[in-house]
C-alpha cells in the first residue's frame, strides 16, 4: 500500500482521481466527513490516525536530523576540519541510504504493486535535477556560514528563512496570509535583525570582522535558497500521487546535489584534502574523523527526508514553521555542547522565536476548530434525515 499526502486543493483532487487503485492516498484530515457513521466513520478515523503517524515520523526525522547534523558539522570544524567542500559533500552524499526504503517494499516484501521510479515524466525528472543543484548551492552556503559562526547564532539566523518562505509561498503557491503567520514572520525577522546589529559581541576569538560577515550573509543566503526550495517543492509535489515518489524524487535531488559537490571536490582537491585531514589535521584521529563524516552523512538524510515529507503531507509554510520550531533546540544544544555565549540579546532572540512559533500554532488551532465546526454544521444540513432520526430517538427516550 502506498502512503500519500492530504489533498490541499483542487489540483491534488484531480491527481488523486487519476492515480492507480493500488496507490492509497490519505485525505486531508480537515476535510474528513465528521458527520458519517458506522463504516465510513471508522475509515475516516483510521485514515486520520495513519496520516498523523506518518506526519509524526517525518517530524521526528526532521528533529533528529536537524539537531544532530548541525552539531556534528560544528564538531568537524572545531576539531581542525577545514574543507567547506567536504562539509558540503556530506550533506547530500547519503542518498544511497534511501534505496532500501524505495526498492525493498516492491522487490522483497511485495507490499506494493507500484514498481519504483514509474510514472516519472521527463519534466519531473528535470525539475528534480534542477532543484537538486539548487540544494547543492544551499548546502555550500550553509557550510560557509557554519564554519565561521557559533551554532546558536547560525541557527537563529536560519530562522529568518520563514519570512522568505511566507513571501514566496504567497507568490508561488498562493498561500493565504493570516494574522498568525504574518505575526510569526515579523517576530522571526526581528529576531534575526537583533543578532545582526549586535554581531560584534558574538565573534569567536581570532575571527576577523570580514570573515564573520561572510559567515553571516552566507547563512542568510542559505535561508533564502531554502525558503525558495520549500514552495517550489510544494508545487512539484502536486504532481506526485504517493509518498514513495517523494523518496524517489529526494534520491534524484540528492544525487544531483552530490554531483555538484563532487565536481567542486575534484577541482578544489577535496578528496585528497579529506584524506590528509583524517591523517594529519583532525586532532581526534582518523577513526573519529570518519565516524564524524559517516554520522553527518546519515543525519543529513534524516533532516532532508523529514523536511520533504512534511512539505508533501502539509504545506511549504508549515514545513518552514516546523524547521523554525527546532531553532530553540539547536540554540540550546550549541550552548550546552559547545559552550556558545548566550547573552541577553541571544536570549531575547530565542524568546521571539518561541513566541512566533507559539502564535502560529495557536492560530492554526483556532482555524482548525472553526473549520471543524463549519464541516459539522454542513454535514448536519446535508443529512437532514439523520438529524430527524436522532430527534425521534431522543423523543422516544424521553417517553
Amino acid at each position: 500500500m502506498e502512503i500519500s499526502a492530504p489533498e490541499s486543493d483542487s489540483l491534488r483532487d484531480q491527481i488523486q482521481n487519476q492515480a492507480p487503485h493500488h496507490c492509497h492516498r490519505y485525505p486531508n484530515p480537515d476535510h474528513i466527513n465528521q458527520g458519517g457513521a458506522g463504516e465510513e466513520e471508522n475509515d475516516s478515523t483510521n485514515t486520520r490516525k495513519g496520516y498523523l503517524i506518518l506526519l509524526f515520523i517525518n517530524y521526528g526525522c526532521m528533529f533528529v536530523g536537524s539537531a544532530a547534523s548541525t552539531l556534528l558539522l560544528k564538531f568537524y570544524f572545531n576539531h581542525k576540519g577545514s574543507s567547506r567542500w567536504v562539509s558540503t559533500w556530506v550533506q547530500c552524499s547519503g542518498f544511497p541510504f534511501l534505496l532500501p526504503f524505495i526498492l525493498l517494499p516492491f522487490y522483497l516484501f511485495g507490499s506494493t504493486r507500484r514498481r519504483p521510479f514509474t510514472r516519472f515524466t521527463t519534466r519531473l525528472l528535470g525539475l528534480s535535477v534542477l532543484i537538486g543543484l539548487m540544494l547543492g548551492i544551499n548546502n555550500l552556503l550553509f557550510s560557509w556560514g557554519n564554519s565561521y559562526l557559533p551554532v546558536s547564532t547560525s541557527s537563529l539566523l536560519l530562522s529568518s528563512q520563514l519570512a522568505f518562505t511566507l513571501v514566496l509561498s504567497v507568490l508561488i503557491v498562493k498561500q493565504k496570509i493570516t494574522f498568525s503567520n504574518l505575526n510569526c514572520v515579523i517576530l522571526l525577522t526581528l529576531s534575526a535583525l537583533l543578532l545582526a546589529f549586535t554581531s560584534h559581541h558574538d565573534r569567536p576569538q581570532g575571527l576577523t570582522r570580514f570573515k564573520y560577515f561572510v559567515g553571516f550573509f552566507s547563512t542568510i543566503g542559505a535561508g533564502l535558497l531554502f525558503a525558495l526550495y520549500l514552495p517550489v517543492m510544494e508545487t512539484v509535489y502536486r504532481k506526485v500521487y504517493c509518498y514513495a515518489m517523494v523518496m524517489e524524487m529526494q534520491l534524484i535531488m540528492e544525487a544531483a546535489a552530490t554531483l555538484l559537490a563532487t565536481v567542486g571536490m575534484i577541482f578544489d582537491g577535496g578528496f585528497s584534502e579529506m584524506r590528509n585531514e583524517s591523517l594529519r589535521s583532525f586532532d581526534l584521529g582518523p577513526k573519529a574523523y570518519w565516524l564524524t563524516v559517516v554520522s553527518n552523512v546519515i543525519m543529513w538524510q534524516f533532516c532532508f527526508m523529514g523536511t520533504a515529507g512534511m512539505v508533501f503531507l502539509t504545506t511549504s509554510l508549515t514545513g518552514g514553521i516546523c524547521m523554525t520550531a527546532l531553532v530553540a533546540m539547536n540554540v540550546l544544544a550549541g550552548v550546552l555542547v559547545y559552550g556558545d555565549h548566550f547573552g541577553g540579546v541571544k536570549a531575547v532572540s530565542t524568546v521571539l522565536c518561541i513566541w512566533a512559533f507559539g502564535s502560529y500554532v495557536y492560530g492554526k488551532y483556532v482555524e482548525d476548530r472553526a473549520l471543524s465546526t463549519k464541516n459539522k454544521h454542513n454535514n448536519e444540513i446535508s443529512n437532514p434525515d439523520m438529524g430527524m432520526e436522532m430527534s425521534q430517538l431522543g423523543r422516544q427516550a424521553d417517553v
